[in-house]
């Protein structure tokens, strides 16, 4: 990833809740944060009990003393310390994250925070205009985004390549829950699949809000209504974990989502597919270092990632040069990367680079759990259209 030139590469310090023994996602986090030697990691609490939280912290060789027992003394000791966290990265259950991340708020640290952003519309929106009366940097990690050929291909409609966009197809549709794992006492499908804990969705909050996200941001279009199909199709589940849901854009493009928890065979199942006037672009996760370009009047291209005649976002977020391919932890960097600089330019008092400024913020978070109470309304009307834009002002 190409050094940014015009900000000090001091190491941000930082911060973690949540992410302990066992954490996949944790250890994402962990490693994204250290790819491009961006963060120190200094202080965190990570799990809820803290004899376990201590000693997982002690394998970080984290200093005894900022081996936190909970994430509210966690945060109040790092204020007061003049070498305290500059920005913590919130990795816990979707229920928990208003709480812990108002708390870090107030006390005038940057905030990173695992999707969806809460479970609840009025506490995104709080956190979102706290975030506005503090001019604090708060970003979601709404991880494919990082990716270059996605970035490649935001910069490609934008420059207008296919002209208006007419249809947009995406997906997330998995297949890790097929059966009942909640049952046999998996920890990540039991609160995954509670709604009390993952919120009013399962499948929406979890997959459909990263579908969601990568529409938007690819397109440059917001999602304006939604007409969803909820389903809970693993006998005995009791959230749901599958959607169909019939998107309107605000330019007037139409488009389709599935998220799906159930999609037997599908190892991951992320992909886009968004149609213009004048062409179309392609792009699958599972082969991320590619973009399909099929142009109405031209032969179908094969644009491949680590070109110097891609887009300078595309460039910037390439290590490797062509040939070797660069995977999910590296577009997870990316969107830690360009916090860093974020949060450097602000408390540093520096002009910022706008190329960085492409990664998901409080905006985003709010627009994603909105368009989850949308979902979850128009299937309760039996897919009446539903209004998903809310104002950010």
């Amino acid at each position: 990833m190409p050094e940014p030139t015009n900000q000090p590469q001091r190491k941000v310090r930082l911060g973690v809740v949540g992410g302990g023994p066992g954490s996949n996602i944790g250890k994402t986090h962990r490693y994204a944060a250290r790819l491009d030697d961006r963060y120190a990691l200094v202080a965190g609490v990570f799990a809820s009990d803290a004899e376990r939280s201590r000693d997982f912290a002690a394998t970080l060789d984290i200093a005894p003393e900022r081996r936190y027992s909970s994430w509210q003394v966690m945060a109040e000791q790092e204020a007061r310390r003049e070498d305290g966290i500059e920005v913590v990265s919130i990795m816990t259950p979707n229920n928990s994250h208003y709480a812990i991340a108002r708390v870090f708020l107030e006390q005038g640290i940057d905030v990173i925070c695992d999707k969806p952003l809460t479970t609840d519309l009025e506490q995104a929106l709080t956190l979102m205009r706290l975030v506005q009366q503090t001019n604090l940097v708060f970003g979601v990690t709404y991880n494919y985004s990082g990716y270059p050929m996605v970035r490649q291909a935001r910069d490609m409609i934008r420059n207008e390549e296919l002209g208006a966009i007419r249809i947009v197809q995406v997906e997330h549709a998995s297949g890790w829950a097929s059966t009942l794992l909640e049952a046999e006492g998996h920890k990540q499908a039991l609160w995954r699949t509670t709604p009390s804990i993952a919120g009013k969705s399962s499948v929406v909050g979890d997959l459909g809000t990263h579908a969601h996200h990568l529409a938007r941001f690819i397109t440059g279009l917001e999602i304006s209504e939604v007409s969803a199909e909820l389903s809970s199709i693993v006998p005995g589940r009791q959230a749901d974990d599958n959607a169909h849901i019939k998107l309107r854009f605000n330019n007037g493009a139409k488009g389709m989502m599935w998220d799906s928890m159930v999609a037997a065979g599908n190892l991951h199942g992320q992909r886009i597919r968004v149609y213009g006037e004048k062409g179309s672009l392609a792009w699958v996760q599972a082969q991320p270092n590619e973009l399909i370009l099929r142009p109405v009047d031209g032969p179908q291209q094969t644009i491949s990632r680590g070109f110097g005649w891609l887009s300078p976002a595309a460039q910037r977020a390439s290590r490797l040069w062509p040939g070797h391919p660069e995977g999910f932890i590296a577009a997870f960097a990316n969107i830690y990367s360009d916090i860093a600089d974020a949060v450097l330019a602000r408390r540093d008092g520096i002009e910022a680079d706008p190329l960085p400024y492409s990664f998901p913020t409080v905006e985003d978070g709010v627009l994603g759990v909105k368009f989850v109470d949308a979902a979850v309304e128009s299937h309760q009307q039996d897919g009446r259209w539903t209004d998903a834009t809310i104002d950010l002002l």
